[in-house]
């Protein structure tokens, strides 16, 4: 797993749900095309759960974000 604790798991779930929006995609879009549920992708957002690499990399794709953005590690 990517994220060692809560003060990430929060930036990345900010940024995921910042990105979502900007791109004009509910967390039902996204979980549809990640192929989950709505619930399962709503954890990603609000820090319940961790991404793995597979994840981490389809969502930059999808939300065209880095994943230096992604981890706090950048503005855009």
């Amino acid at each position: 797993m990517i994220m060692k604790n809560e003060r990430t798991a929060k930036i990345v779930g900010e940024r995921l749900k910042e990105a979502r929006k900007t791109a004009g995609y509910t967390q039902a879009k996204v979980a549809e095309i990640m192929y989950m549920t709505q619930q399962q992708y709503s954890r990603f957002e609000n820090g319940v759960f961790e991404l793995n690499y597979d994840q981490i990399i389809k969502l930059c794709q999808l939300l065209d974000i880095t994943a230096d953005y992604l981890f706090g590690l950048c503005e855009i």
